[in-house]
């Protein structure tokens, strides 16, 4: 049951989040922005083509920094609230109106819930549609530059190259798929001079490539026992090819770490299709986890040092929580990124096993 207090709580968090959502989006726009400003301007478009350039990058990538920056804002936000009612005294009025910091800290922690509930919006819905766009260069923002594509893993154990690959119609140039067989030799080739994409329709489950002069060499293994040469040569020329490989996934894997861009359904698909490294996926789909559940126990952790009625010790409670929080951050920032042998992802959990615990005793310790 909400009260008067749940009320106002939930509306100065409202606005505090809004606050710090859009000062740290754009702070981080303009510092990478700043860093990487001779990279639009290298292929020395007019003024008015860089900027479009700009904006048709930044736009999705606010998704991306979002989820990299959602635990920091809701935290900011939460602290801002409580600071400020240190600072007027209202903690100690409520204090006083027999209510206890416990009681104070609820609404916030169930603001800090949905907020983490719209970070994982974000990372399972919003930064996979827009994947393909995430993984472009600063310098491919127009995503007019064609490059090479080599090797990408196709069904059924097939392997992809293209001579060119053009994001800006997704059509291919110089085609070249090999067909494996199960010991993993080369048992059909196919060659195009181009292919354009057809998209899966409800006739047609699986996207092909529509083929431009194709060909196709199947090697036909005889018995044995035979007389004469051991293998021949079929050849066909097919009009189109069958593929997982759309444009979106070709420009998603072409990106170093494109695996960090897809769902925990995506990725758990992608794992059943052995497409990929499985130790990789699974530890991508563990760390996706684990970043949700440290985005709000940035929080628990935190909140703590402000469920205090004193308002003179606000800078120092909040440099202990910067202390904390920061220190929590590179500990898991090195978790993640630490790449054993082993496919175990226990690695991962390790900021939960340190700063879980220590979350609960922080609690504990606040005085109501």
């Amino acid at each position: 049951m909400t009260t008067v207090l749940d009320r106002y709580i939930f509306r100065s968090l409202i606005v505090n989040y809004v606050i710090a959502l859009g000062v740290m989006l754009s702070l981080y726009v303009v510092l990478d922005m700043f860093v990487n400003m001779d990279e639009f301007t290298e292929n020395r478009y007019p003024a008015t083509t860089v900027i479009i350039n700009m904006i048709g990058y930044y736009v999705p990538n606010l998704a991306l920094y979002f989820a990299q920056l959602g635990g920091g804002i809701t935290l900011f936000a939460c602290a801002a609230v409580l600071a400020r009612m240190r600072k007027f005294n209202e903690v100690t009025a409520v204090l006083a109106s027999g209510v206890s910091l416990y009681r104070l800290a609820r609404p916030v922690v169930i603001f800090g819930v949905l907020a983490t509930g719209l970070l994982a919006f974000d990372t399972e819905v919003i930064v996979p549609s827009v994947a393909h766009k995430l993984a472009r260069k600063h310098e491919e923002a127009d995503s007019r530059l064609a490059y090479e594509v080599l090797f990408l893993k196709d069904r059924d154990g097939a392997l992809l190259s293209a001579g060119r690959f053009e994001p800006e119609t997704g059509d291919l140039r110089s085609l070249l798929v090999m067909v494996r067989d199960e010991s993993g030799a080369a048992a059909q080739i196919i060659e195009a001079d181009g292919a354009t994409w057809e998209p899966p329709s409800e006739v047609r489950p699986v996207g092909q490539w529509r083929l431009e002069r194709g060909r196709s060499t199947t090697r036909v293994t005889q018995q044995a026992g035979a007389l004469g040469p051991r293998g021949s040569q079929v050849v066909r020329f097919p009009e189109v090819y069958p593929s997982d490989l759309g444009p979106k996934e070709i420009e998603v894997r072409q990106a170093e770490g494109w695996i960090r861009f897809l769902s925990l359904s995506q990725l758990r698909e992608l794992g059943a299709g052995a497409t990929a490294d499985q130790a990789t996926i699974m530890r991508t789909r563990h760390s996706r986890v684990v970043t949700l559940i440290m985005s709000l126990l940035f929080l628990l952790l935190g909140l703590p040092f402000f469920l205090d009625r004193s308002p003179a010790n606000i800078v120092r409670d909040a440099t202990k929580c910067m202390i904390v929080c920061g220190l929590c951050y590179v500990v898991t920032f090195i978790a993640q990124s630490i790449r054993l042998d082993s496919a175990s992802a226990f690695i991962a959990w390790i900021p939960i096993l340190i700063f879980g615990p220590l979350a609960m005793v922080l609690f504990d310790r606040v005085r109501t």
